[in-house]
């Protein structure tokens, strides 16, 4: 049966080969499962509730993605769009939890219903590639700096507004500590790097007092908290509409993105082509109503999937194994509450376990920076002005309103007008009058 739905020979895998890529790849992003609940509960969400959503609704569009589109690409809440839930929508703009899980929900219906017009491939090109390039760069350093902060080693400070931290905290030290550890093992290239350092970093901090031990194995947390809680009635307003778009815009990109890059690795790009993609966007889109539903931020497809694909993975049945660990995982509840809890410190809240996984996977993000056209200020300016204002102004959605305006702009007063997409300029448009309007 496994030969006849997954094509195993045709792909030139066994049942071992893709067992031990689909394990590589959950090593590899496994840390989602700690990160997620700690990010989420910053804006009021249950903790416990999190961890389940994330484990099922990444088990689902898992599952998906192996059933429809036979691929070894895994699916989880991204990194990036759960920062923007919360530190933007939800705490900048003052959004309730569950009107954003609203937005979300809608942007994976739009995400479906465009597939059947072609919509999402004009947007894509729509988009230059140093912008592209740029919002994953900017979201990088916004997720580190947050890591930092979570960290310890920056802290607000008057006068500069940031500063060094306490580094004699024993939160911080274990932060530090932790840090070395995953980058060590970064570097070294070991499998689950971000794992096992952040596992090694738990550990170290139960003895200090640093962490506090719960236990390893309980039954499932109760989803009831989060479950069927967005509120989709108080997202479909005029305000809510570059959000909703931007959520989509994210996600379409990180999809396209991961899906392009983990293909041409193992080679299933022909003639340009990706067979399937359709399969594979839907298997996402699914993924991301689902956490919705389950509550979770967007579902999308992980990169770290590359790690499997290089042990071997060719076809779905990796993508089963991988989705029957994260379902194993909600057993882990007491592990996942030590290692994602908070430590407070002088009335700060620091998270020194999971802080450098941050730092470790803003550094990841980083690569873009090279394929953007430094000598063309009309490329350069833009984007980096869409790098550096995420971080600044703590905020994913100002980034890539001031990097589409001033694009636009620039093409504009250099005679270079045809270069930019209609689409690029109705959105630039519209964020002008939100600043005009809304702000």
């Amino acid at each position: 049966m496994l030969e006849r739905i997954f094509k195993l020979r045709e792909h030139s895998t066994t049942v071992g080969q893709e067992m031990i890529g689909g394990l590589t790849t959950f090593m590899t992003m496994a840390y989602i499962i700690f990160v997620q609940p700690a990010v989420l509960s910053a804006s009021g969400m249950d903790f416990g509730a999190v961890m389940v959503a994330t484990c099922v609704s990444s088990a689902v569009a898992i599952f998906l993605m192996a059933i429809l589109a036979n691929y070894p690409i895994a699916l989880a809440p991204a990194m990036g769009h759960n920062f923007f839930f919360v530190y933007t929508v939800c705490l900048a703009m003052g959004i309730p939890w569950q009107t954003a899980l609203g937005a979300n929900f809608i942007s994976g219906a739009v995400f479906i219903l465009l597939s059947f017009f072609g919509f999402r491939e004009a947007l894509v090109n729509s988009i230059p590639n140093s912008l592209k390039q740029a919002i994953a760069v900017g979201i990088g350093l916004f997720i580190a700096l947050i890591g930092f902060q979570w960290a310890g080693i920056v802290t607000y400070t008057p006068g500069t507004i940031v500063g060094m931290g306490d580094l004699h905290s024993p939160p911080v030290l274990l932060a530090i500590i932790g840090l070395v550890i995953i980058t060590v093992l970064y570097t070294l290239k070991v499998k689950g790097a971000i794992v096992i350092g952040i596992l090694v970093t738990a550990v170290i901090g139960v003895p200090l007092g640093i962490v506090k031990y719960y236990g390893i194995l309980s039954a499932p947390p109760s989803v009831a908290p989060t479950f069927f809680k967005l509120n989709i009635g108080a997202a479909l307003t005029l305000s809510l509409l570059p959000t909703i778009f931007i959520l989509f815009f994210l996600d379409l990109f990180d999809t396209v993105g991961t899906l392009i890059g983990v293909s041409e690795q193992a080679g299933f790009v022909k003639d340009g082509k990706l067979p399937r993609a359709r399969q594979a966007l839907l298997s996402d889109a699914i993924g991301t109503i689902t956490g919705t539903v389950m509550g979770t931020s967007t579902v999308t497809s992980y990169i770290e999937s590359s790690t499997g694909v290089a042990s071997g993975a060719r076809t779905g049945l990796a993508n089963v194994t991988t989705g029957v660990l994260f379902l194993i995982a909600l057993l882990f509840y007491p592990l996942v509450r030590m290692i994602g809890g908070g430590y407070a410190a002088d009335g700060t809240v620091l998270y020194p376990v999971t802080a450098p996984a941050l730092i470790i996977v803003g550094t990841l993000m980083m690569s873009g920076v090279t394929k953007i056209d430094w000598h063309d200020f009309t490329e350069a300016i833009p984007a980096f002005l869409t790098i550096v204002i995420m971080p600044y102004a703590y905020s994913i959605t100002e980034g890539i309103a001031v990097g589409f305006i001033f694009y636009t702009l620039l093409k504009l007063v250099t005679g270079k007008i045809r270069e930019v997409h209609p689409v690029l300029i109705v959105f630039a448009v519209l964020f002008i009058l939100r600043y005009i309007f809304l702000m």
